[in-house]
């Protein structure tokens, strides 16, 4: 069976909420899925308790029962790049055990689904160590791209996915996500579709989360490349 990452162009992309959206969708085909997150950070105090934004939403939404050592495996305190966050704990991220729990996972499950850390160039280990770019190609796994549709979104989502071919990364669809259907969001996409025409879905601004669900993602060119990459493989 084969895997793949959810990445982003940025921090608070979206890709969290990606994640569990195609996470919900592969489940619903029948298919054993489990998302990975292999760094997280910022952990969130609320009523005198701490949790973490990504593993919470993760476990909120599936419709399958989550181990919690197979979703994570550092959470760090601080909101801070991971090498940063680590080291203010006194910690080091082993990005060989990253890629041996990768590997479990895919061992263990018809789908995979492992999560970024802001963006592609985010370091994992200290500065001019190991990047998340450096992880993803050492997994040999293909990657879904999420992008914002506002403006500035052209170049970031471009550098990004010119970052990826040039490391021979397969880039499996991209999402646009936040459109609240102006004028420059639709021309925003149009535009990178025609560098990239490639598969990809549209989500729109959501109120709140509690939406999130409702999203038919499935009726998208995106998931229909999913599914039909995840039954080939079959």
């Amino acid at each position: 069976m084969r895997h793949f990452w959810v990445v982003g162009t940025d921090t608070d992309v979206g890709k969290t909420m990606v994640t569990t959206m195609l996470m919900c969708h592969l489940q619903r085909q029948g298919l054993q899925v489990i998302p990975y997150k292999p760094v997280q950070t910022g952990e969130v105090y609320e009523n005198g308790h701490g949790y973490y934004h990504d593993t919470a939403m993760y476990e909120k939404h599936s419709l399958q029962k989550l181990q919690k050592e197979h979703i994570n495996s550092y959470s760090l305190k601080e909101a801070a790049s991971p090498h940063y966050a680590a080291k203010l704990e006194g910690q080091s991220i082993d990005v060989k055990e990253l890629l041996q729990q990768i590997q479990f996972l895919q061992d263990a499950y018809d789908i995979v689904i492992c999560e970024g850390a802001g963006g592609l160039f985010v370091p994992f280990t200290a500065p001019n160590g190991t990047t998340l770019l450096d992880v993803i190609v050492s997994s040999k796994l293909p990657v879904v791209l999420v992008t914002r549709t506002s403006l500035g979104t052209i170049n970031h989502t471009l550098l990004t996915m010119e970052a990826l071919r040039a490391r021979q990364i397969d880039i499996l669809g991209i999402v646009f996500n936040g459109d609240t259907g102006s004028s420059i969001e639709q021309d925003n996409i149009q535009t990178i579709l025609q560098y990239y025409p490639i598969p990809y879905a549209i989500i729109p601004q959501l109120k709140d989360k509690s939406q999130l669900m409702d999203y038919a993602m499935t009726h998208t060119t995106l998931f229909e490349r999913l599914f039909h990459y995840e039954s080939s493989i079959n």
